[in-house]
């Protein structure tokens, strides 16, 4: 490879390898920006090019595509991965695009404002007939947690201490649901179609793994007790041998785990475009004092 000036490129396109991905594009977008591809193709830094006249940039291909894009069009719409983003932040850093460096950097600011300011929501759903549990476990592809829960079942008195571990069940399933509710699907059954007044069953893969159940029948001199407990060691046990089971959620275009911090469903772009034009408006703030 020998260094040339732009101006040996045939006409005004030009042939590049970025980092092994081919493009076709014209020198004139390459010069719409005062960016290092305009000093490259101006003649004020050399390039250099192989034996087929492909003009070599050692750099990935990946995301030059988009790159070319911001050259045509002075924006582009980014993608929803916080990965990919970061990506083409370092690609705009090398090439000098400023506008989509400070677009970039106001995408990043605006999630991080939203994962660390918005509330998070975690919904539980509750269903009543067995139909409606078998149901919500069938269509899940993450682990189940269920837990009845149904007080009015007993027909005898219960024991001293039940109801204080009732209580202490409904606050485990709680700081689980608060843990791992983007890991696992928590099912509350309070209906009335079991004879269990406390009860925790795990699912994985759609089948019954395992089950706890917490209440016993005790006998007193005079008369039968319902005696409720609360094994947490057995049931955080269990639900930790649960997410064995579990299809880890990647992202579909960087295929890594850390680019959501939150799930789908809670970051939306309306939400999003609100947090970036707050974090705009606040620059041109800064900028004006």
């Amino acid at each position: 490879s020998t260094a040339v000036a732009a101006s040996t490129c045939d006409g005004r396109y030009v042939k590049l390898n970025v980092g092994g991905a081919l493009f076709h594009t014209t020198v004139d977008t390459l010069s719409k920006h005062d960016c290092m591809l305009r000093a490259m193709f101006s003649g004020r830094v050399p390039v250099v090019r192989d034996e087929q006249g492909w003009v070599l940039i050692d750099r990935s291909g990946k995301h030059f595509s988009a790159i070319l894009d911001f050259l045509r069009d002075g924006s582009i719409p980014l993608p929803e991965c916080r990965v990919e983003v970061e990506q083409i932040l370092r690609e705009a850093q090398y090439y000098l695009l400023q506008d989509l460096i400070v677009q970039c950097e106001s995408w990043l600011e605006a999630r991080r404002r939203f994962d660390l300011e918005m509330p998070v929501v975690h919904r539980v759903p509750i269903v009543y007939t067995r139909s409606d549990a078998d149901a919500l476990i069938k269509q899940s592809n993450r682990p189940v947690i269920k837990l009845f829960l149904n007080r009015h079942n007993n027909k005898y008195s219960y024991t001293p201490f039940s109801d204080d571990n009732i209580l202490k069940n409904l606050e485990l399933f709680d700081r689980l649901v608060c843990k791992f509710h983007d890991r696992i699907l928590f099912v509350k059954d309070v209906g009335s179609e079991s004879a269990e007044v406390c009860q925790w069953k795990f699912y994985g893969k759609r089948i019954l793994r395992a089950e706890v159940c917490c209440t016993s029948i005790v006998y007193a001199t005079d008369k039968k007790h319902t005696k409720v407990e609360f094994p947490d060691s057995k049931i955080y046990d269990e639900a930790m041998s649960i997410l064995c089971f579990e299809d880890r959620g990647l992202c579909a275009r960087c295929g890594e785990l850390t680019c959501l911090s939150r799930s789908p469903s809670t970051f939306d772009h309306a939400t999003l475009a609100l947090y970036s034009n707050v974090h705009a408006a606040e620059e041109l703030a800064k900028a004006g004092e």
